[in-house]
């Protein structure tokens, strides 16, 4: 009775991902549509870890970070998915502990300057023949 079960839900999955191929068909071909569906697979499975990690709160203000500085949200992103899949998450981040983060990082991007240091011009005696015309 297990084999017909099983055969009756590989049947069942088989059609979906021939629905799901036919429908991405149109959009360019198997491959695009392979790759679309793994990004949109990574994208809610970090979606998933960030709604486990983050308070309501918290995920409100790095949505609202996301509209303004889309890289900066996916670096704090990155770090925190860092830091829970390292343990170092003991509790869910609260919305001052995302701040304090934000902080950490700006002033990383603060420190990091670029020095110019401009060549003077040579002082030569050629020049000096040119101006007595």
């Amino acid at each position: 009775m297990e084999d017909s079960e099983l055969d009756q839900i590989r049947k069942a999955r088989l059609e979906q991902l021939k629905a799901q191929a036919g429908a991405g068909k149109a959009g360019g071909g198997p491959g695009q549509d392979q790759q679309a569906q793994r990004q949109q697979q990574e994208s809610d499975a970090r979606q998933t870890m960030l709604n486990q990690i983050l308070h309501p709160e918290a995920a409100d203000r790095l949505g609202r970070i996301r509209l303004v500085k889309e890289q900066r949200a996916t670096e704090i992103e990155n770090r925190l998915i860092t830091l829970a899949q390292t343990g170092q998450l003991r509790q869910k981040v609260t919305e001052e502990q995302l701040k304090e983060l934000l902080n950490a990082v700006a002033d990383n991007e603060k420190e990091e300057k670029i020095v110019v240091s401009r060549r003077k011009a040579w002082d030569g005696d050629d020049d000096d023949d040119l101006l007595d015309l």
